[in-house]
């Protein structure tokens, strides 16, 4: 069996060359049981996750790793955020039924977009291209030819179960052999879906890289966690204002909100309300990106 909800790192030791490989077992549960998605948008969404968790480990990051692909297709949005606590949460909209297809075909025309969300105010970053490729994998690679400028080659597949991923990578430096890398992403194109799904890190690294030098680290791991709150909800009614706020008590008799991401419910009803708008503003924490 291979590893539970584990990230490893590996690396080669004499070339500038790094890799992930991601487990996602119970965490993708967590998010495929939440809602009931149709199987071609729960494999992208699987893909996108075990592809959000790689790239946090690749980044020097104290915060939120961001992935949304979204279009004009079937399959309107994907979203997928990443904690450097190594914790995710992910979701998905779609209308309509949804035949098996492939990336460009389920979400169209539409965007990548890859937000690195820092903690404690530090300046965010985000990078946009348009959608490109047949696959989440295909997709990831054009992004980083195109606006990181690294070369880049992802691995990803996701059944009823679980979310697997593999990732390497060419960082800057002089290679002793300057085949190393065409070879490792040769080598890399031959791990099959099944085995990729079903061995675990060290058979995948003896199947593929037995010949290579290579130094694999310590597994971490992975988690599902909500960062949605009740007081998060609060500070968004505050933003709307006491006009809207009063408007929907008028229409609906309370306001309710369901997170996206858990499908936890929050209910405030006019008393709730009337208690949120007259409380100092003051002693309220400013809103916050959510």
């Amino acid at each position: 069996m291979a590893e539970s909800d584990t990230l490893q790192r590996f690396v080669f030791e004499h070339a500038p060359i790094r890799g992930e490989i991601v487990h996602l077992n119970a965490t993708f549960r967590a998010i495929r049981e939440r809602r009931d998605y149709p199987t071609p948008v729960r494999n992208l969404l699987g893909e996108l996750m075990a592809a959000a968790a790689l790239l946090t480990a690749s980044v020097k990051l104290d915060g939120r790793l961001i992935l949304q692909m979204r279009g004009d297709g079937p399959v309107q949005l994907l979203v997928v955020e990443c904690s450097s606590e190594r914790t995710l949460r992910a979701t998905a909209q779609w209308h309509g039924e949804i035949p098996p297809q492939t990336l460009d075909e389920l979400v169209g025309d539409g965007q990548l977009v890859i937000t690195i969300d820092p903690s404690k105010g530090r300046e965010r970053y985000q990078g946009i291209v348009s959608l490109e490729g047949r696959s989440v994998s295909a997709a990831l690679e054009r992004y980083f030819r195109q606006s990181e400028q690294l070369e880049t080659r992802f691995w990803l597949a996701c059944d009823e179960e679980q979310a697997v991923g593999m990732l390497l990578q060419r960082l800057p430096g002089e290679m002793e052999d300057a085949d190393t890398w065409n070879r490792a992403v040769e080598l890399g194109g031959t791990l099959t879906r099944d085995e990729l799904l079903s061995l675990p890190v060290r058979e995948v690294l003896r199947r593929l890289y037995h010949e290579e030098d290579l130094r694999l680290f310590s597994g971490a791991p992975m988690s599902f966690r909500c960062s949605c709150s009740r007081e998060r909800v609060e500070r968004v009614l505050r933003m709307l204002g006491s006009g809207e706020a009063r408007g929907i008590i008028r229409e609906r008799g309370a306001v309710d909100v369901d997170c996206e991401y858990c499908g936890r419910h929050y209910r405030f009803d006019a008393v709730d309300v009337e208690q949120l708008l007259a409380a100092p503003a003051s002693i309220h924490p400013p809103p916050q990106r959510h």
